[in-house]
């Protein structure tokens, strides 16, 4: 099965039925970078995943894997590189289509979103940019991110603060108001 030096795809054809079909993928800096490109990272490294593939019924497989990498992103305040740490269990069962699609038959969505339609091959670095889309921080902040006050107001007004906008910044001001009324 894949290595370093090997190919990144399964042929479903030369899986084993009886047998677990062990992988262990290691992506080259190239790749790495391909697929940092691909989902708009700063960088993506110590890339891996590991795992096997497993007959899954009558003619489907279950593919069950490790994934691991550092990501580095773009804070959304400051822009600053934030890296992170991804560690996800990744399961895909693939299942034949029922019918081969033509050019008038439509294809529709399965409900299952860890189910694929079973091709000739199991591509693992589509998994991995798949997988890696759906882990990645929505929102990454570096942890000296602070968001400054924003105050608009028309010329000559006395802009609101952030106290201002407050609910009870009014009753406060009045109590103090009420406790001392020199």
């Amino acid at each position: 099965m894949p290595s370093n030096s090997q190919t990144h795809t399964l042929q479903v054809a030369d899986l084993k039925d009886h047998a677990d079909n062990t992988f262990d993928l290691r992506p080259d800096a190239e790749t790495c970078h391909r697929i940092a490109s691909d989902l708009d990272l700063l960088s993506l490294r110590k890339l891996s995943i590991k795992g096997s593939v497993q007959p899954n019924g009558q003619r489907g497989w279950r593919l069950s894997a490790r994934l691991g990498g550092t990501v580095q992103q773009s804070c959304v305040v400051t822009l600053a590189p934030v890296t992170t740490r991804l560690e996800e269990a990744v399961i895909r069962l693939y299942e034949p289509l029922t019918e081969e699609p033509g050019e008038s038959s439509e294809t529709e969505m399965l409900e299952d979103v860890s189910m694929d339609p079973l091709g000739r091959d199991i591509d693992l670095i589509e998994i991995i940019t798949e997988s890696i889309s759906l882990a990645l921080p929505t929102y990454p902040r570096s942890p000296k991110a602070t968001l400054g006050d924003t105050r608009v107001t028309e010329p000559g007004k006395v802009p609101l603060s952030d106290e201002d906008i407050k609910p009870f910044a009014g009753l406060s001001a009045l109590k103090a108001t009420l406790e001392n009324p020199d």
